[in-house]
């Protein structure tokens, strides 16, 4: 995929994935909707992942490889279906993708350790946080470590 001109402020990380698996392994390893989401790029139908309404504190992790991705102190209500962020714990954390399927112009976020589908990114769009951008992240991408 082609990174997007438009998009810049999105592309600074083009980190190399460090969990690397075979598609034989992944699919092991992960439940059939995970495999199509995490690997696949499949998106959860809206208002049913597990975290869209979760207030619980704590770290949300890659539900593929355990790399630490949000805080939910960074979560906010969208009320768009799918858990919703302002940032992500560090930018080295996701890296991004432009996507053009399905006819539209949109950014993709990925696990910047093993490569896995989150979501999407979108912004400029009054969502009323200090970051104006919403992480539209599936809860089947992730795992919620609950703060001690």
């Amino acid at each position: 995929m082609t990174e997007s001109s438009s998009n810049s402020s999105y592309f600074q990380n083009s980190a190399v994935p460090t969990v690397v698996k075979t598609e034989e392994q992944w699919w092991a390893e992960l439940s059939p909707e995970e495999y199509r989401v995490l690997r696949q790029a499949g998106t959860e139908r809206a208002f049913v992942g597990e975290y869209t309404d979760t207030h619980t504190e704590g770290v949300y992790q890659c539900r593929a490889c355990g790399a630490e991705l949000f805080r939910s102190n960074e979560k906010f209500d969208s009320h768009c279906g799918w858990p919703s962020f302002f940032a992500p714990l560090a930018e080295d954390k996701v890296r991004y993708i432009h996507d053009r399927s399905l006819g539209m112009e949109r950014v993709e976020v990925r696990c910047a350790a093993c490569d896995s589908h989150l979501g999407h990114v979108f912004e400029g769009e009054g969502y009323g946080t200090p970051t104006d951008k919403r992480y539209c992240i599936n809860s089947v991408s992730m795992t919620l470590v609950p703060a001690e």
